[in-house]
Parts: C-alpha cells; structure tokens; sequence
C-alpha cells in the first residue's frame, strides 16, 4: 500500500511526542487512534523548554498561539556562579532570539503543553491500554494489550518513552544506560525564589553539580532542575518524590538564590537519569519508533521535546507523500532523522561534565568559551526539520 490513502495508525503513548504525531497525521487525513498505559492523564512532571525549532513547527501546525499562551518567554540567558551567585555570563534572548532563529525560546510546565495538545487532538486518548505485543504482516499491524485486547492498524507508532515495549518489537531487547546522575525537580512560587520575577534560563554551575532555572506558566512558577551525582539512586519516574530537605543539603553552601529556592518548594521530584546507545534502526516495515523511545536523551542539551516534535513533523510529511510505500516513507524517516538526533544525544551526554567543572583554569576556559555559545547552538535551534524533509 502506497502512503497516498489514508492510513490507520496507532500511536503507543500519548505524551507529547504522540501527540504531536497524532495530530499532525490526521491534519494530512489519516485515521489515527492514540493509545496509553495510564489510567488518567494527570498533570505530573515539571518544566520542558522549547526552542525555535520546536515551536516553529507548532506555529505551522496552528498551535503557536496557544502554546505561547501557556508558556514563558525565555527573554535571556545568565549563567551564574555557583558560591557567589555572580553572573559570568550573560546573553539577550527574547526579540534578539526570535529575530534569529524566526520563533521564540520558551518555558512550559509540561502539564500545560499536554493541554494544549490534547485540547487540539481531535478525540480522546485510549487509556488503560499498556502495550504487550506487536505482530506485524506484509498486510498490516496488530497490538496486543495488556488486558487481552488487540487493536490493527497500518502502521504503528512507538513513542512509549525511555522504556518503550514498542521499541523491542522493532530492535529486540537492550539496556537503558544509566548516567550515575538523579536530579531533583520542583516549582516554585516567583514570589519565593529571589529575584525570579527577573529570571529567564538561568544556570548555576558549581564542581560537581548544577541547576537549571525558568520561569513557565506565564511567570508565575519557577520551574527547577538540580543535578547531582548519585550511583545509588536509580529510580526512573516521572512520580518518584524526594524530601525538599535532601536537595538543600545537596546544595549546602551554595548561593541565596538556590538554597531558598529549594527550601521553599512545596514538592519535589527525583529520578535517576538514563538513556540508551543510538539505535542500529528504529523501524521495520509497519512499525516505527518517535523521541523518546527512538533517541532518549539525557536533559542537558534542553532538547528532549523539541526532537520528539521534530520527529512528528517529518514522519508525518513522509507518510503522506503519495505513492511512497509505507516500508519507504520509515526508511526515509529514520535516514532523515538519525544522524542528527545522535549528534544531540551525544553532546548531552558530554555537556554534564562541562557544568559540572569545580573552579580553576578549566570553568575559566568554558566560561570565556560562553561568549560564542549562540553561535556553537545555532546548528539546533536555528534548523527547519520540514526544510531538511522537502530537500530530502
């Protein structure tokens, strides 16, 4: 079957990533039904940024105002110190981004992102439906839950996370690869984080660990990520709760602003951070994988998010172009998608140790290195993934 009909696809899990796919491929008229292990979508998690090349592809999708709505934007940047609190560095974003890379730099509680895309997907995600099999024909696609209950489909869509069933059925089974880091992660009132009502993307960087701070939800919260060293816990949930106490002794002798910061959280979050090695492949015939479940990535490039977007936009133009057999349009999506989501995937791996330097001639060398960094990101943010797909 050529992709030019309309397709039945199933997409496995309704985070962002799913979403994202399930709305752009029935834009193009395809029939598409998303399906998720939970039984309620509950607004649990924290901060996620998007950058122009993520909320450039919202914009076309016609969700740009909303998004923007929900979010907060990032007007600039500072990299502080981690003893002092001392600004090193410090970088206009706002209009100055927007007028480059042709979308602004936002911050959003991912609870509202996840409104937004469920208000615009037309229908209701199938709850209660955890996937425990695929078995795919030359004709089609059949998942079986864990209930019992089974579901066909043209094609099938894994972006069922870090610990995807989907992506066993495609690559076989593999190992998450732990990082030996957990973070701590929390929201806070603006009004009880020193000088929040003034923060844009924020970093702190001290020996050994770091923190990453913005605003979401139109200023009001300020959403944390505080990173630590920790072979020991290796937890990996979106619910997994920590004591507020613990994440101020891991910062004992830091500056005001972090150590009042994480004092005053109402509830804080931990998990062990993980990823996997790049895939040899992320589709066979009729099934494929998206963010991710093709490509985790640990959290220090900011760009979880934007490539799972970036992920649907191409696969939803390729499976759309009439005549390509549907073999075809996920060989080319995962041609098309592979060396660059490895190269993010990479760098975050290498960019922990970069923030994490104690002081000495090694912090000052990446701090004077700092001055360059709109232009070393340029090649993430400033890239069209529909641009890449229409010249491919």
């Amino acid at each position: 079957m050529g992709s030019s009909a309309p397709l039945r696809i199933a997409v496995i899990g309704a985070g962002i990533g799913g979403l994202t796919a399930a709305i752009a491929l029935r834009a193009k008229g395809h029939e598409v039904v998303v399906y998720d292990q939970a039984a309620e979508l509950t607004a649990i998690g924290a901060g996620i940024s998007l950058g122009a090349n993520g909320v450039r592809l919202y914009d076309r999708m016609g969700l740009g105002q909303a998004v923007r709505e929900a979010a907060s934007d990032l007007h600039r940047i500072q990299f502080h110190h981690w003893k002092t609190g001392e600004i090193f560095h410090e970088h206009p974003m706002g209009d100055w981004y927007t007028d480059r890379f042709g979308a602004p730099f936002l911050g959003l509680h991912r609870a509202d992102l996840h409104e937004v895309l469920l208000d615009s997907f037309d229908g209701t995600p199938v709850l209660n439906h955890r996937c425990a099999a695929v078995r795919e024909s030359p004709d089609g696609v059949e998942v079986e839950f864990a209930d019992g209950t089974k579901t066909e489909a043209d094609v099938v869509i894994g972006a069922d996370g870090l610990r995807s069933a989907v992506r066993e059925h495609v690559t076989g089974p593999d190992e998450a690869v732990f990082s030996a880091m957990s973070c701590f992660r929390g929201l806070v009132p603006v009004e009880k984080v020193p000088g929040g009502d003034r923060m844009g993307l924020t970093f702190f960087l001290g020996p050994g660990r770091h923190l990453v701070v913005y605003p979401v939800r139109g200023g009001e919260l300020i959403n944390f990520v505080a990173y630590v060293p920790d072979p020991e816990w290796t937890l990996e949930s979106w619910s997994s709760k920590a004591e507020s106490a613990d994440a101020v002794a891991a910062f004992d002798g830091w500056n005001d602003t972090v150590v009042t910061m994480l004092s005053n959280v109402e509830e804080t979050g931990r998990w062990a951070l993980y990823d996997r090695e790049p895939l040899r492949r992320w589709s066979t015939g009729r099934v494929t994988l998206l963010g991710d479940a093709a490509h985790p990535m640990l959290p220090h490039a900011g760009q979880g998010s934007n490539q799972a977007v970036e992920d649907a936009a191409v696969l939803a133009g390729l499976l759309s172009v009439a005549e390509l057999p549907v073999a075809e349009a996920l060989h080319r999506y995962e041609q098309i998608r592979k060396p660059r989501t490895r190269q993010i995937q990479m760098g975050s791996r290498g960019n922990a140790a970069c923030f994490q330097l104690p002081d000495g001639p090694a912090a000052d060398e990446r701090n004077a290195r700092l001055v360059s960094l709109p232009d070393n990101v340029a090649w993430i943010h400033g890239f069209d993934a529909e641009e890449e797909l229409a010249a491919a």
